[in-house]
């Protein structure tokens, strides 16, 4: 590993555990995420003590994802913790991907506020399950857009759209004649209108997930991303780093649950010796440990493919389905050595335990990606039979 990235996730680390994580008791982290006004305050202390947006140098170029990985890992040992650096999705995600894909202008307008931290973003792709719209299967979108004049007109309903209350730039996906489109929005707009803030099993995120309403949005076209049918190949760019970004930041917040979980059984006497001494509970701790080390080695097996220049859909893939099933067995264990505290918001552990369980689900359930990584198995099966 690099020096500058092992010096970068020693200084996100220290910020995480000294700075961050004596605010999780703040109110102001609620049900539906942690207020803006928290988030930019934590912000602030960031960037004063160097480490706000530390994935991206200061010359505008983008850490490799081997090194990204080892920097986000530690921002995740906090659920606040990649909110309060910068590292948080969606975010993280729609600046990897304005920066691959948009024109120097679009980055200027709408890139440059994330990387700041002054702004948050959404990404507007999936759609209400009910009415038929697009959540696994892109190809479902029904939100439609239309060229009228020097304008796109887009209409459509959008649902569990993260971060939509409160964001100030916007990524909205939409189908024309074409096919899929991505389109860069300014927030909030009047014809963007938030219906509810659904209840989630998770609290992490700002402005928490939304079930919104698109009429008539008028768009410039000069605020297209990229060309139009265009957008599931962007979508490409950006969803293998986004996994694997998820899967990093997740495995922090894992393994602070461990260290809470191991303090926990160290001290903890019953049945006349600690905890930590009855075989039951040193066996779920010793497979954490056997857990969080294969997560490391998937992650770092993935980043090295993305940092090779392959889209890398196979392997993230992979890495999703191993990594986040992986979590949710460490979160599990974690809850389940500590008893009744595990199950209390005494500790971040029952709010990792919330996290991770539905990490299982977002960047794709882990059924979705082994349907994918079968149909593979079926079609090198038949080139290697072929003829």
């Amino acid at each position: 590993m690099t020096e500058r990235a092992c010096a970068i996730a020693a200084k996100v680390e220290a910020f995480v555990r000294e700075t961050v994580i004596p605010y999780e008791k703040d109110p102001r982290a609620t049900p539906h995420g942690p207020t803006d006004d928290l988030v930019q305050e934590m912000r602030a202390k960031a960037r004063a003590a160097g480490v706000l947006t530390p994935h991206v140098l200061p010359d505008g170029s983008h850490l490799d994802q081997r090194e990204t990985a080892i920097v986000l890992i530690r921002s995740g040992l906090s659920p606040l913790g990649p909110l309060a650096v910068n590292t948080m999705a969606p975010d993280e995600g729609n600046m990897y991907l304005i920066g691959k894909v948009g024109s120097p202008e679009q980055k200027a307008r709408f890139l440059d506020q994330l990387v700041s931290g002054e702004s948050r973003s959404a990404f507007f792709m999936t759609e209400p399950a009910d009415e038929g719209g697009a959540g696994s299967d892109p190809s479902m979108m029904q939100t439609s857009c239309r060229l009228d004049g020097n304008h796109w007109v887009i209409n459509g309903r959008k649902a569990f759209i993260t971060g939509a209350a409160g964001a100030e730039v916007g990524i909205v996906m939409a189908k024309s004649q074409d096919g899929a489109c991505m389109f860069l929005v300014d927030l909030p707009d009047p014809a963007i209108r938030i219906e509810r803030v659904l209840d989630t099993i998770d609290s992490s995120m700002p402005g928490g997930h939304s079930l919104v309403v698109i009429d008539n949005l008028r768009v410039p076209a000069s605020q297209m991303l990229g060309a139009s049918g265009e957008g599931f190949k962007y979508a490409q760019i950006r969803l293998s780093p986004a996994r694997l970004s998820h899967c990093m930041r997740w495995l922090g917040a894992a393994i602070r649950a461990q260290e809470i979980a191991s303090d926990y059984a160290c001290r903890r006497e019953a049945f006349g010796k600690k905890l930590i001494d009855h075989e039951g509970v040193g066996f779920m701790l010793a497979e954490n440990m056997i857990d969080l080390q294969q997560c490391e080695l998937m992650i770092d097996w993935c980043a090295s493919v993305l940092d090779g220049g392959s889209l890398g859909t196979v392997e993230s893939s992979m890495a999703k389905v191993a990594v986040s099933e992986a979590l949710f067995r460490i979160a599990d264990r974690c809850v389940q050595v500590m008893g009744g505290m595990g199950v209390s918001g005494d500790t971040i552990v029952e709010q990792v335990f919330r996290e991770v369980r539905a990490f299982r689900i977002y960047d794709g359930p882990t059924e979705v990606h082994k349907w994918s990584l079968a149909k593979k198995i079926k079609r090198d099966h038949g080139k290697a039979h072929a003829g």
